[in-house]
């Protein structure tokens, strides 16, 4: 097995995000006292983050330079306490320490990993009014049902090409007033993104929508940096939709079996309900601007 991919800086991607989420703990919320003086160290230093996960100072040093690549599932778990770590970043933390010691992580890939399974835009269309999409690993559009389109306002104004979840909800001026919780949103994409960019680097189309992505985004780069990986599976979501007006549908994402990890996203509403009427009313508004303009993945 090949040893564990090294970053820019010259470390591994475990001993960044350990970096990273050391930085976010500040001693206050690990238990420990701050001490006079200004700290130089935003969040926890290494020797207290070592005391807490109950390891030497040397030894969490090697392990964040990339010296030491195979701590015990016990030291895994006592970081992820230490770090304050969720269900989602624990998981991920185990992942890179697998990575780290030259074990596969992922399953065997699958080819042509944007071919739409035959069956996947029938089942888009007998969804509807409910407004459906299939994304890819890297969260490009591959296909929508109308109202999947018009939901995400201008969204079907950009090439089918530049039809991205991520780069949508960064770069799209309709973005920030659509969503409700638009920081959380955003929040989320990055955290797919960078789980999906610390395990599969060469991902296709990966590289090129982060570089643009920390090119174009200040919010982007900041929340690359924390390395957050938490992600959002199922709940409800609230638009501000300037075609419908206010609407919370709840929403559940899929993954496609026997797929390089595709997305089946659903949005819905109880029937005879406002939130319903106005998914109606989005289909029938997407299905008219398909029929006007026909698009790739919307019909």
């Amino acid at each position: 097995m090949a040893p564990e991919r090294q970053n820019g800086s010259g470390g591994t991607e475990l001993g960044t995000f350990l970096r990273a989420h050391r930085a976010a703990v500040t001693p206050e919320e690990a238990g420990l006292p701050t001490g006079p003086g200004v700290r130089r160290t935003p969040g926890l230093r290494r020797e207290e983050l070592a005391t807490l996960a109950g390891v030497s100072v040397d030894y969490y040093v090697r392990l964040e330079r990339g010296r030491e690549t195979n701590p015990s599932p016990s030291v895994v778990d006592a970081l992820a306490r230490a770090l304050r770590l969720d269900p989602a970043e624990h998981k991920h933390l185990r992942v890179l320490v697998a990575q780290a010691a030259g074990a596969s992580a992922l399953p065997p890939s699958v080819p042509d990993e944007e071919t739409i399974r035959p069956g996947v835009e029938l089942l888009l269309e007998q969804l509807r009014p409910c407004p459906a999409y299939l994304l890819s690993r890297t969260m490009d559009v591959l296909a929508c049902n109308p109202s999947g389109l018009r939901l995400f306002s201008g969204l079907g104004d950009w090439p089918v090409q530049r039809r991205n979840v991520v780069r949508y909800v960064f770069l799209h001026q309709e973005a920030p007033k659509l969503f409700d919780d638009w920081n959380d949103q955003i929040r989320a994409a990055v955290g797919r993104l960078r789980s999906l960019h610390s395990v599969e680097p060469d991902a296709p189309g990966l590289a090129p929508l982060v570089d643009e992505l920390l090119r174009e985004s200040p919010e982007f780069t900041d929340l690359w940096e924390r390395y957050d990986v938490r992600l959002h599976t199922h709940g409800s979501k609230t638009f501000h939709h300037p075609d419908v007006g206010d609407l919370t549908p709840g929403y559940q994402k899929m993954l496609l079996e026997g797929t390089h990890q595709q997305r089946l996203v659903v949005y819905y509403a109880e029937p005879g309900t406002p939130d319903h009427d106005k998914l109606v009313l989005l289909d029938m508004a997407g299905a008219e601007r398909t029929a006007a303009h026909p698009v790739k993945g919307a019909r």
